[in-house]
């Protein structure tokens, strides 16, 4: 008799495949592939995502040299950028995770390509309304009491930088489609190349035509969407797209609010963690020594950020395995994903805090020459080591979460971690308690540890097989819809 063809009626796995890996027990050598496949994925996404992290800090570094007004500005503006623009294009676009990294899995080909145009249509509307967002951010500064020499150079910078907008939302749909297909090497060249050349035009812009903190803004802009351009043309033109990318179609008109259930909480997810960090850096400035205290939590968390591009390699690594092995019909390979991801970050972490810790009098030299800084960083750097483990362990349950489309319950776990455990332990230890920075510091470690603890209670009362069922569903009741290709 011939195999059943495999259609949303039939099961997803039979009795007796279910049985035999019930009673599987993983090899050596089964776990040393998994690794294998997670580093192999991992390295270019960590590569990738410390490139594109060094585009503003690049710029910011260029503008350093105009002075401390300019300097303040354009760090104000990036920190804004960041709330208000990039970490909700980042979260939603991340939607595509779930979309594309299963139906990969599932052999789907042809919906990447369709997930992909829904997802930029969708970024591309989200950035007209952040753009005015940033069209106003000077006013909206001065609205929340900020400095007004400062606020007015913050928004001239953000208002500059509106067609970065446009382009890093294009970029991160098109990273997103490729990474789900496990080609992560050309993005990786890309991006690279686009900070190489990104050094070169923020030295033109800033000192050579005489735009100074302008030209930084400009600069900006004009490498995403040189990254996106790049992208978009690889796409085009490369063979290992030619499954994925079959040219525009109106089919991806119709799933739009399929996608946007997925896309708000993704992007409620993310931005919901990056604007709690965020909160504790403006907090800390009504603290009783408000330049030490905002410049030590600003050099304690900027170190932080800049650690966590290995653990967000991770994420993205897992979330790639999970999605494609759950779309594949292979619930026990994405759990094996799960254990042996969660295992290289914590052995990441430990070493990484371990360097922080044993270091913590010698990092602050990389920031300030202030003694009484470099001491004060030193302290709160033992609390940030700790942090980064919490932190790795969260991120790669993120990833699981993305992969598997948990993004609502995700958002949910945010939200209570961060909100009404983190944040109000870190005001209650910094104003009531008076350990100022460190209170925000521990406060931090709470939030990361409760939104770990979360995902992890979540991960483990999981059922894998109905989880590789949903992601099955997902991935052929998209093909539901009929084709009607422009081209």
């Amino acid at each position: 008799m011939d195999a059943q063809e495999p259609s949303l009626k039939s099961p997803l796995i039979s009795q007796e495949e279910t049985l035999e890996e019930s009673r599987h027990r993983f090899t050596k050598n089964e776990i040393l592939e998994e690794v294998n496949k997670l580093l192999i994925l991992a390295g270019p996404l960590i590569s990738a995502s410390f490139f594109t992290f060094l585009l503003q800090t690049i710029s910011v570094m260029f503008v350093g040299h105009l002075g401390e007004l300019a300097l303040s500005g354009a760090s104000m503006a990036t920190s804004f950028a960041s709330m208000t623009g990039f970490s909700i294009l980042r979260g939603t676009g991340s939607a595509l995770e779930t979309f594309c990294g299963q139906a990969y899995g599932a052999k789907q080909y042809h919906m990447l390509g369709i997930h992909l145009q829904r997802a930029v249509i969708v970024l591309l509307l989200v950035s007209v309304l952040l753009a005015f967002v940033w069209a106003n951010a000077g006013e909206i500064l001065l609205f929340f009491r900020q400095d007004p020499e400062i606020a007015h150079e913050a928004g001239q910078y953000a208002r500059y930088m509106i067609p970065s907008i446009f382009g890093f939302a294009i970029q991160d749909c098109l990273i997103r489609f490729l990474q789900t297909q496990n080609n992560v090497i050309p993005m990786m060249i890309i991006s690279g190349n686009t900070t190489l050349l990104h050094i070169f035009i923020c030295w033109v812009l800033v000192f050579k035509s005489g735009l100074g903190n302008k030209g930084a803004a400009m600069a900006n802009a004009i490498s995403y969407w040189v990254n996106a351009i790049s992208l978009m043309l690889y796409v085009k033109k490369s063979p290992t797209c030619k499954e994925t990318w079959a040219g525009f179609s109106k089919e991806a008109l119709h799933g739009i609010p399929k996608f946007l259930m997925l896309a708000i909480p993704s992007a409620a997810m993310l931005s919901l963690e990056i604007w709690s960090f965020e909160m504790m850096v403006l907090l800390s400035g009504l603290l009783p020594n408000p330049k030490l205290e905002t410049s030590a939590l600003s050099i304690s968390l900027n170190t932080s950020a800049m650690l966590y591009m290995i653990p967000l390699g991770l994420s993205a690594a897992t979330s790639t395995r999970v999605s494609n092995e759950l779309g594949a019909g292979r619930p026990q390979a994405a759990s094996l994903t799960v254990c042996v991801a969660t295992f290289l970050v914590a052995t990441e972490g430990i070493f990484v805090a371990l360097s922080l810790i044993l270091g913590h009098n010698v990092w602050g030299y990389l920031y300030s020459r202030e003694e009484r800084v470099v001491k004060y960083v030193g302290k709160m750097l033992i609390f940030i080591g700790a942090s980064h483990f919490f932190d790795g362990i969260q991120s790669v349950l993120s990833g699981t979460a993305r992969g598997c489309g948990w993004q609502k319950l995700g958002a949910v776990i945010n939200l209570g971690a961060y909100y009404l455990v983190g944040l109000p332990c870190s005001i209650v230890l910094a104003f009531v308690y008076h350990l100022g920075g460190m209170g925000f510091c521990i406060g931090f470690i709470v939030g990361l540890a409760v939104h770990g603890l979360g995902l992890l209670a979540v991960t483990m009362s999981t059922n894998w097989k109905n989880e590789s069922m949903k992601a099955r569903d997902r991935a052929y009741d998209s093909t539901a819809i009929p084709k009607d290709p422009l081209a």
